[in-house]
């Protein structure tokens, strides 16, 4: 198994895995190559990342479902988040989630770029990270086509499952009218899908500035004429709930 981070939200009674993976993209903005524990453990995760050396890949890893369910004795769980480099290429990610779903009835969540479809079976919920609908924009922020990523979105929602979509604010690359293209596609599929819009924050090696407050809520009220419910979140939002437990990694 690929989890090398386990933490536990306290206020949301959720169980949060981290997997380990060779990603299947490449994105310049990738927030795990500077910081590979949740950012919820610190109180300024932007101030940690300054001159921040890359991370390397992790040593030690949760070896089995049956590790992770003792590693979370003791803990209520009512949900359960896969989250990392991308979850659906750790082969034993659908197994965890069966795992779960048996002794918890967790309401399981799995974030994922969507190039790669996976066993659903037990999740519950699917967030893609979409990023871009325009290719090129896209291709020079991940490295490859998005075609695999709008595919998959149309088939899981085309299966009934849960679904929510997210991207990302970079001001000179992925701007609002980017966004509003992406809203525009997800709309096509369901207008009541929620988007969330993340700002992005500075990564050390990447060019681009921080975005602001103010641009993350005006991509959010264009986004807005297309979709029922959007979402934002910026870096100088405080945290909502108390810190998490760090658990393994």
């Amino acid at each position: 198994m690929k989890v090398y981070h386990l933490i536990y939200e306290p206020s949301y009674r959720s169980a949060v895995f981290h997997h380990w993976t060779e990603c299947n993209l490449g994105c310049k903005g990738c927030f795990c190559k500077a910081e590979k524990l949740d950012f919820g453990l610190f109180p300024d995760a932007l101030e940690r990342l300054k001159d921040r050396p890359p991370e390397t890949a992790p040593e030690r890893f949760i070896e089995s479902a049956e590790e992770a369910l003792g590693i979370l004795s003791g803990y209520p769980v009512e949900r359960a988040v896969f989250i990392g480099t991308e979850p659906t290429l750790d082969p034993d990610l659908p197994a965890l989630a069966k795992a779960l779903h048996r002794k918890y009835g967790s309401y399981n969540i799995l974030l994922t770029n969507g190039v790669k479809q996976c066993d659903l079976s037990d999740m519950d919920e699917i967030i893609f990270s979409l990023k871009a609908v325009t290719d090129d924009i896209y291709k020079a922020y991940t490295g490859r086509s998005n075609e695999k990523t709008l595919e998959n979105f149309k088939k899981v929602h085309a299966s009934g499952k849960k679904l929510q979509a997210e991207c990302l604010l970079i001001p000179g690359l992925i701007e609002a009218d980017e966004v509003e293209k992406i809203a525009v596609f997800i709309a096509k599929a369901d207008k009541d899908i929620t988007l969330r819009i993340d700002g992005y924050f500075p990564i050390p090696g990447c060019p681009w500035r921080g975005a602001s407050t103010e641009e993350v809520a005006e991509a959010a009220k264009r986004a807005l004429k297309h979709l029922s419910k959007v979402n934002y979140l910026t870096a100088d939002l405080p945290r909502q709930g108390e810190t998490p437990v760090r658990l393994f990694g």
